[in-house]
């Protein structure tokens, strides 16, 4: 199986980081993810980033570097995941996919329930 590529973005506030909530009917409803989603054909890895965001959150971000990079297998796909530092240039965060937006610190990770592929990430940002 070809993996699918995913991009996601990593939106801090000062010592905070940005986690959205999938929404109930979709894979992996209720868990937390950062922002983001499919790589379309024809995209870049941060034109999609920006798209996603938009569709998304409302917010027009700028990719600015490679935080991590995460090949993860899920019993219905496999995932290439790029997870972006960005920063938000327009827009203010809105409900427009997710169930819930909230700012974390990374020691406030535990409290939350993410989708498998981000625990890698989620370990890096804890140390």
């Amino acid at each position: 199986m070809q993996p699918t590529e995913v991009v996601a973005a990593l939106i801090r506030d000062g010592e905070k980081f940005m986690i959205c909530r999938r929404p109930a009917h979709k894979a992996r409803g209720g868990l937390w993810e950062f922002p983001g989603g499919k790589v379309e054909k024809g995209e870049s890895k941060e034109e999609a980033l920006i798209r996603e965001c938009r569709e998304e959150l409302a917010l027009t971000v700028r990719p600015e570097r490679v935080f991590f990079r995460v090949l993860h297998t899920y019993p219905d796909l496999t995932v290439r995941l790029t997870l972006f530092e960005c920063t938000i240039e327009e827009g203010t965060p809105t409900l427009l996919e997710h169930s819930e937006i909230a700012w974390i610190a990374p020691a406030e990770i535990p409290r939350y329930s993410f989708c498998p592929a981000d625990e890698e990430i989620l370990q890096a940002l804890m140390r």
